[in-house]
């Protein structure tokens, strides 16, 4: 078996770079990456800017989703592969070389809607437990802060339990989190509270990349931006 798997990855190795097609997985995080339920096809803000890069610089290209954990895991340690809507964080500065942004995501508080407390900072936050989901950076962020927190499987699993009293106050995206309270049905029933922090979402590659290659694809993304391209993308899901 060994020696198989050595042949194999020679084989690979052996590949001419026309023939190696650019794995790039991701997770359903609407509006940025949305993902079919039936036929999981990827769409989203992110994956059509993603699609039109890849499109420019004439790769062979494969757009998969998984849970967070599992994708991040695969950019970190397969090769031609890479990870995305990643937020660079100084935390994941070493494990990707990156490509971006392609994004910028507002991180926000949300509360019960007949929650008498009314928190306006982060520090007012110190006494409470916030919901966020595992290995998402707005929850490494507040670990690294030494926030109580309660972490999900999936974000989508967080509106009812904040609305159950698991955890007091739920921290996520901006259009993200909307986009599931939308989808369940609980816009009534949640509120926004406040704006914390902003970020910027990448393309995070495998760091045995080509460094000639993420160069290329940075100046084509910015080309995209210069170009009217990617502001045309975002006006389709704003």
């Amino acid at each position: 078996m060994a020696v198989l798997r050595f042949c194999i990855l020679i084989l690979l190795i052996s590949l001419p770079l026309s023939c190696r097609s650019e794995i790039l997985v991701t997770e359903d995080y609407p509006p940025f990456n949305i993902v079919n339920p039936k036929t999981g096809e990827v769409t989203g803000l992110s994956t059509e800017k993603v699609q039109e890069l890849m499109r420019r610089a004439g790769e062979k290209y494969s757009i998969t989703a998984y849970p967070w954990a599992r994708s991040i895991q695969m950019a970190q340690n397969n090769p031609d592969t890479c990870v995305f809507s990643t937020s660079r964080t100084p935390g994941r500065e070493q494990l990707y070389k990156w490509v971006g942004p392609l994004v910028k995501n507002n991180w926000v508080i949300f509360a019960r809607v007949d929650d008498t407390r009314h928190p306006k900072t982060l520090e007012d936050l110190r006494i409470y437990t916030i919901g966020s989901y595992r290995n998402d950076a707005i929850a490494e962020y507040f670990s690294l802060k030494g926030f109580n927190t309660e972490l999900a499987s999936t974000d989508a699993d967080n509106p009812r339990k904040m609305l159950a009293g698991r955890f007091d106050f739920w921290a996520s995206g901006e259009l993200l989190g909307w986009e599931i309270l939308k989808q369940q049905g609980l816009t009534k029933m949640v509120v926004q509270l406040f704006t914390f922090n902003q970020t910027e979402m990448y393309l995070a590659c495998n760091t045995t990349m080509s460094q000639a290659k993420i160069d290329k694809w940075n100046h084509i993304l910015k080309e995209m931006d210069k170009d009217g391209t990617s502001a045309a993308i975002e006006k389709r899901y704003r």
